[in-house]
């Protein structure tokens, strides 16, 4: 797909999105039957399976300059390193728009040799990490200290997958909460942490001063927004943590990209550049975009 002249001037930034290799796509069935997270998330055929071709075609729709790839959690390592591979190769053909994440399993005796070999190749960090999906517990801060420590190392951030304690069930929502993720957060606080889904609702205890003072380095993005708040969550995580600390990420394809975009650019804000931090500026910083890749626009 060909886009008109000038679409990739936003500058905007997806933070949150998913694809799969095609033959992941293909291979569906197969896979729903290896993995129990992918079959909690894809047995209904409805649910649908981007490639990278796919992602670039969302992202010339909505406008969208860059988007940043999130490995599936996948608990089994063979299937996290093909995954990588696919990202790896994706950034290489299309590396003006995307940007990648490497996936690995935490615990795993091989994790911090996977994460080497995705730092090597341009990875940005790591995530979308899944204690549920990959059989770990975040508050078992001892078993996560390689990987937590490799990224500090190496400035890279960890996206996790954050749960709400509340509310209604869903799909792979999992147990992620904020007073399981707290442990993880105090314990390496010098990490830089993205907790997805709006942290499962751990931005809203920040107005605790003894949470506030261990979640500085956190950052909080909006995939999957819709499923969960009425759009009035902008502006509460905004006005508590600051516009610093808010992402724009779709989780493409789960959320439409370009009906998403629209809703937040819609939304009330207190000026351009606390916009402007959310759907880019923000994610540049956290992901080293500049650093990596120029500038995204």
């Amino acid at each position: 797909m060909t886009a008109p002249p000038g679409l990739h001037t936003s500058g905007i930034v997806d933070a949150h999105v998913h694809v799969f290799p095609p033959h992941f796509v293909s291979t569906r069935d197969d896979l729903i039957a290896r993995d129990r997270w992918f079959e909690l998330l894809y047995t209904n055929p409805k649910s649908l399976l981007a490639t990278a071709e796919s992602l670039i075609e969302a992202m010339d729709v909505a406008g969208v300059s860059r988007a940043v790839l999130c490995g599936f959690p996948w608990s089994d390592a063979g299937l996290c390193r093909e995954h990588n591979a696919y990202m790896f190769d994706a950034v290489e053909r299309f590396s003006d728009r995307l940007t990648w994440l490497g996936i690995v399993i935490p615990a795993d005796p091989a994790a911090l040799a996977d994460a080497e070999w995705c730092f090597e190749r341009g990875a940005a960090g790591m995530g979308e990490l899944n204690a549920d999906a990959q059989g770990f517990d975040w508050r078992e801060v001892q078993s996560l200290e390689g990987i937590a420590l490799f990224c500090v190392d190496r400035n890279m951030p960890i996206l996790l997958h954050a749960s709400e304690a509340v509310g209604h069930a869903y799909s792979g929502k999992g147990t992620a909460t904020p007073e399981r993720l707290l442990p993880f957060i105090e314990r390496f606080q010098g990490l830089r942490v993205v907790a997805a889904h709006w942290g499962g609702g751990l931005p809203f205890f920040e107005l605790m001063p003894e949470v506030a003072a261990v979640t500085g380095n956190v950052v909080y993005d909006c995939a999957a927004s819709t499923y969960l708040y009425r759009p009035q969550v902008f502006r509460s995580v905004l006005d508590i943590v600051g516009p610093d600390r808010v992402l724009f990420g779709s989780d493409y394809p789960v959320l439409r990209m370009n009906r998403f975009l629209d809703r937040v650019r819609g939304l009330e804000w207190r000026d351009a550049s606390e916009r402007d931090a959310v759907l880019s500026t923000n994610a540049r910083r956290v992901f080293g975009l500049d650093r990596l890749f120029g500038d995204v626009t």
